[in-house]
């Protein structure tokens, strides 16, 4: 499968942003969806991720109570709202199928470019 992100762009601190991750190919369903980011010099890290039925949500600290992960499941769609966003926040965010544990799968998507700035 292939995943498509969308939705990247430049926002100003304090502002809004909606990802979405698509699929080509394949479908999301039956997998724990999640998102990670990687920072220009950083490490890939993760975000948030999502339950296969949408029940179950995690979040890193950095963006636990501005971020909100979803699900669309007869879209197929997942989704990452982004509020009250940071400088921090800057990054290339990445959708991927099969997270486990905060951890990633090697289903990767090509990436959606974050900036907050302004």
């Amino acid at each position: 499968v292939q995943l498509v992100e969308s939705g990247g762009g430049l926002v100003q601190p304090g502002g809004s942003l909606r990802l979405s991750c698509a699929p080509s190919g394949g479908t999301l369903s039956s997998y724990t969806m999640g998102w990670f980011r990687q920072a220009p010099g950083k490490d890939r890290e993760f975000v948030a991720a999502i339950s296969w039925s949408g029940y179950n949500t995690w979040y890193s600290d950095s963006v636990k109570d501005r971020f909100t992960i979803s699900r669309d499941l007869t879209k197929d769609t997942v989704a990452l709202q982004m509020n009250k966003v940071e400088p921090d926040d800057t990054a290339v965010y990445y959708c991927n199928r099969g997270t486990r544990g905060y951890k990633p799968s090697d289903e990767w998507g090509q990436g959606t470019q974050v900036t907050i700035s302004s």
